[in-house]
């Protein structure tokens, strides 16, 4: 945090009982309340206002059923752009671990994705998190293509443990958004290599709708 300066700052598996309402210049948005692997969000009151905050449960793998580590897999954001005028929605986003499939992981994806759209249809929206998707990413970029959402993966693996599990776990979808980059930052505390995402609004996100530059 004292290397870059963010806008939004999306954490997962969190100890969300241990969160400070303030980090830097960063406010909290909100924060699960039921999950042992917590998700949170921060936003920078210069660049934004708040305008709605939401947790959303998804189909739970069995992982989810047995060791219950997050009830809450999706936090979205409604967020006014001050500097823009124009108006985000926002998720982090943490799926269900390897032991589930493929394809339960693409359908908590597509449910996400539905609610972050229910926030507000038709808006630049951005989800950031871990996807525990590291392998067959194509098939999946191929799926978010067909569901109207751009997938980046960011310039480095975003966690490596052994020979197997190593790959491009944590990256983020879009629509209505340029993805300028995603950088991988160095390791910090956690096993998962932080993401940087660099993101300017479309001139038209797809709906006809005009957006302006952001950061």
């Amino acid at each position: 945090m004292q290397y870059y300066k963010v806008d939004l700052l999306c954490l997962q598996e969190c100890d969300a009982s241990d969160l400070p309402d303030v980090v830097g210049n960063l406010q909290m948005a909100t924060v699960t309340k039921e999950n042992r692997l917590g998700l949170a969000m921060y936003y920078s009151r210069e660049r934004f206002d708040m305008v709605r905050a939401d947790a959303f449960s998804l189909k739970k793998s069995l992982h989810d059923r047995v060791l219950s580590p997050a009830h809450e897999r999706l936090i979205g954001v409604k967020f006014l752009d001050l500097e823009t005028e124009r108006t985000l929605v926002a998720g982090s986003f943490h799926a269900a671990p390897l032991t589930a499939s493929n394809s339960l992981r693409r359908h908590q994806i597509d449910a996400a994705h539905a609610e972050l759209l229910s926030m507000g249809d038709g808006l630049a929206t951005l989800m950031v998190g871990d996807f525990n998707y590291p392998f067959f990413t194509q098939k999946l970029t191929a799926h978010m293509t067909e569901s109207g959402y751009d997938l980046s993966l960011s310039d480095r693996r975003t966690y490596t443990r052994g020979m197997v599990f190593r790959g491009h776990f944590d990256f983020a979808t879009s629509r209505g958004l340029e993805i300028d980059r995603v950088e991988t930052l160095p390791r910090g505390a956690s096993d998962h290599l932080p993401i940087l995402v660099l993101a300017d609004y479309r001139n038209d996100n797809g709906n006809g709708e005009e957006t302006a530059p952001a950061e």
